[in-house]
């Protein structure tokens, strides 16, 4: 196994424990901990990618493995804030909504696409919206940790603000990919006669 993959399954192996680190109330700073591991997380995502095109270590498995890690890192830490109300209600429903059936329909696209030898290769504003959740999650990870922990309205104010900015445009970002990766490809939806 290559690098890049290791450092998807490493991915895979973060998520369960910045779940469990976030939901766990006796471990002391649990949150503060989830948003470093899911810093770390994101950080493993760049990398696989950037080593796995620079030395062609480009393989079937981790092009299986490096989106599932990547959209079950991102999705979980979008529910845990949105379940406990860090992210208040309809919007926490709202932006998971959102995430998931955008990713949905880009991987339904790309098998589609697949399927008749077309490659979709990812555009900016998917890179933008990435660029944005990667911000926006641990922001948000570390108001939750603060809200147990202080009521400097100035601290909380900053860190709310700043990550519902960032979340507000990742998912702005998240929809406009998705239209641009559907407008680009109509043509893999028409039936070859």
């Amino acid at each position: 196994m290559n690098l890049p993959n290791k450092l998807s399954l490493t991915r895979l192996v973060i998520t369960p424990l910045m779940m469990f680190v976030y939901l766990a109330s006796f471990v002391p700073y649990g949150k503060f901990i989830a948003a470093v591991l899911f810093v770390v997380g994101a950080i493993t995502d760049f990398l696989d990618g950037y080593i796995a095109r620079k030395y062609n270590l480009v393989t079937n498995f981790g092009k299986f493995l490096d989106p599932i890690a990547d959209k079950l890192l991102v999705t979980t830490a979008l529910i845990l804030i949105a379940c406990d109300g860090t992210i208040p209600a309809p919007f926490g429903a709202i932006a998971i909504v959102i995430t998931v059936a955008r990713d949905l329909a880009i991987d339904m696209l790309r098998m589609v696409a697949s399927s008749k030898g077309v490659v979709i290769a990812a555009n900016k504003f998917g890179k933008y919206k990435t660029f944005s959740q990667d911000i926006a999650l641990p922001i948000l990870i570390v108001f939750a940790g603060l809200l147990e922990i202080t009521t400097n309205s100035t601290i909380l104010s900053i860190f709310k603000w700043t990550g519902y900015g960032f979340l507000a445009i990742a998912l702005f970002m998240t929809v406009l990919s998705m239209i641009v990766y559907i407008a680009k490809n109509t043509k893999v939806f028409v039936d070859e006669k």
